[in-house]
C-alpha cells in the first residue's frame, strides 16, 4: 500500500453508498498503518489528473438516470459554497439522521465526496484529498496463520455503522436526490481542477473499477514495508486504490457494497435492475 497521511475518514455513498466506499476504503487504508491508530482529518489540496483540462465527450448524461417511483425534489439548489446544510439534511433524510450524524463531517460535504471519489481509480492513495467523515474507533487488527500475517476477520465489525448507512439507503431515492443535486457535484468537480470534465462520467468509471475488485478465496498475506502493511502478492498490491482498499472492509461488507453499487449503476445509465422491472410488472 502506498504512503499514507495521518488523516482518515469514512462516509455514505454515490453520495451515501459510494462515498461510504470512497471514504471507507480510505479508513481501511489508514488502518493498515502498522502500530499506529488513525489521526485527525486533514484538509490538504486536491491533485487532479494531468489531462484534466482536456475536453472529453459526455458518455453518461445525467438525464439518462432512472429513479423509478422515487420523486426528485424540485426545490431550488443553493450555491455550492452554501450547500452544506441542505446536503446534510437531504442525506439525513435518505439514511437516517442519527446514523449519519455519527459519521459525516458537515463541512464542504460535496467537495469532500467529489475529491475522494475522483481518487479511487488511481494508484497513489487518497492522502492528498479532503476526507468526508469521521474515523471508526477500533484499531486495525491482524492475525498470524501458519506463519503468515493476514487481516483479522474482526476488522469487519469496525465498519458496522457505515454498513448500516449502506443497508438503510434506498437506491431509487438516492439516485433521485443525486440527479436533483447534480449541478453541485458538477461544480465541485470543475473546482477540483476539471473545468471540462463531467462528474457523472467519472462516477461511472469509479463504480466500474470498484465492481472489478477481485474476490479472494482466502485472506491475503500482509507484510510490513517500512511502517505500513502491504500485500505480499504483487498483483494485489498493484490494484487501484479503490480496489485494493475495498478488500480491506472484508468480503461480506464488500459484497454488500457491490450489490448497492450495481443497482445504482443500473439506474444511472438508464437500465432499471431486474427486481425493479418485476415490481413494476406486478403493480399493473
Amino acid at each position: 500500500m502506498s504512503k499514507q497521511t495521518t488523516a482518515s475518514s469514512w462516509i455514505a455513498a454515490v453520495v451515501v453508498v459510494l462515498a461510504v466506499v470512497a471514504a471507507g476504503v480510505y479508513l481501511a487504508r489508514q488502518a493498515m498503518h502498522a502500530g499506529k491508530s488513525p489521526g485527525t482529518t486533514a484538509l490538504p489540496e486536491s491533485a487532479p489528473a494531468a489531462n484534466s483540462t482536456a475536453r472529453q465527450p459526455i458518455q453518461h448524461p445525467i438525464g439518462m438516470a432512472q429513479t423509478g417511483a422515487a420523486v426528485a425534489s424540485t426545490a431550488a439548489l443553493p450555491a455550492l459554497s452554501e450547500s452544506d446544510a441542505a446536503v446534510a439534511a437531504a442525506l439525513a433524510a435518505l439514511v437516517g439522521g442519527e446514523r449519519l450524524h455519527d459519521v459525516l463531517v458537515p463541512r464542504r460535504i460535496i467537495a469532500r465526496i467529489v475529491a475522494t471519489i475522483d481518487a479511487l481509480p488511481r494508484h497513489d492513495g487518497l492522502g492528498v484529498f479532503m476526507l468526508p467523515a469521521h474515523t471508526p474507533q477500533a484499531a486495525f487488527a491482524t492475525t498470524v496463520v501458519d506463519g503468515e500475517t493476514t487481516m483479522s476477520a474482526q476488522n469487519a465489525a469496525r465498519y458496522a455503522p457505515y454498513m448500516a448507512l449502506v443497508e438503510h439507503t434506498d437506491p431509487r431515492a438516492l439516485v433521485a436526490w443525486y440527479v436533483h443535486a447534480y449541478p453541485l457535484f458538477q461544480a465541485a468537480y470543475q473546482e477540483l481542477g476539471y473545468p471540462h470534465g463531467y462528474f457523472n462520467d467519472r462516477l461511472l468509471v469509479v463504480i466500474d473499477d470498484l465492481l472489478a475488485t477481485p474476490e479472494l478465496a482466502h485472506p491475503a498475506a500482509l507484510q510490513v514495508s517500512k511502517t505500513y502493511y502491504t500485500y505480499v502478492d504483487p498483483a494485489l498490491e498493484s490494484l487501484s486504490t479503490g480496489q485494493k482498499l475495498l478488500l480491506r472492509v472484508g468480503p461480506a461488507n464488500a459484497a454488500g457494497i457491490k450489490a448497492r453499487l450495481r443497482e445504482i449503476r443500473a439506474r444511472l445509465v438508464g437500465q432499471l435492475p431486474p427486481a425493479a422491472h418485476s415490481a413494476a410488472g406486478a403493480s399493473k
